[in-house]
This record gives C-alpha cells, structure tokens and sequence, in this order.
C-alpha cells in the first residue's frame, strides 16, 4: 500500500459579488504536485467572513472526500487530510459544531457541519 500526503488550501471573499455572495478558490494537493483546484462563486449568501469560510470549507470536503475513496480502490493510503484555514472563528465552528455557534451564528444550516463529523473521525484537519 502506498502512502500520500493530502492538504488543501482554500480562501473565500465575503459579499464580492453584485448580488453580495461570496467567493471561494481551493487547492489541493497530492504529495508534490496540486491535484485539483477550483474558483467559483458560493451558492448561497452569507452573514458573515466566518460563515463564507465555512462553506468553502463544506465545499471543498466534497472533494477531499470523493479523492480519498478513488486513491482507496486503487490501493493507496491517504492519512488524515490537512486544511489550512486563517479564520479564528471558522477553525473553532469547524472543530466544535455548535457548541462554538454564539447568538450570531444560529442560522448555520446543520448540514456545514458534515466537517466536523470528519474532523471526529479524523478524515479531516
């Protein structure tokens, strides 16, 4: 079984876009080399530069996750993946779910959580 190093770098611009939306660029890399990257315009509105954050982070699991099963079925092992993140108050949403949610954030919709149900099962850091 071989072994490869994963990590992804993303970044989002809070409310760049007419409309307000924010946008999301992500990189990930296998090993050396940069695998995928991807630059887009988030889906839905956001409240706020932590909440913007966070759904790049929901957005680009999708793809860490769908990479780690293709290099699964081929043989290759891929440890926990390392995601790089600036933003104090994305991390602590990121790592403890609700119980970092203040009165601000109780409008985050359950399912940007999926990332720290990875996180718990250390697929994800």
């Amino acid at each position: 079984m071989h072994y490869i190093r994963s990590t992804k770098e993303l970044d989002s611009l809070y409310a760049i876009h007419p409309d307000m939306r924010s946008h999301s660029g992500i990189i990930m890399s296998l090993g050396k080399g940069v695998t995928d990257t991807k630059s887009s315009k988030q889906k839905l509105n956001t409240k706020s530069s932590t909440e913007a954050e966070l759904m790049a982070i929901y957005y680009a699991t999708a793809q860490v996750l769908w990479t780690r099963h293709f290099l699964a079925a081929q043989g290759v092992y891929v440890p926990t993946t390392m995601t790089y993140q600036v933003n104090k108050g994305t991390i602590l949403l990121a790592e403890n779910c609700k119980q970092s949610s203040s009165r601000k954030t109780p409008h985050l919709n359950i399912h940007y959580f999926l990332v720290t149900d990875k996180i718990k099962k250390e697929r994800l850091r």
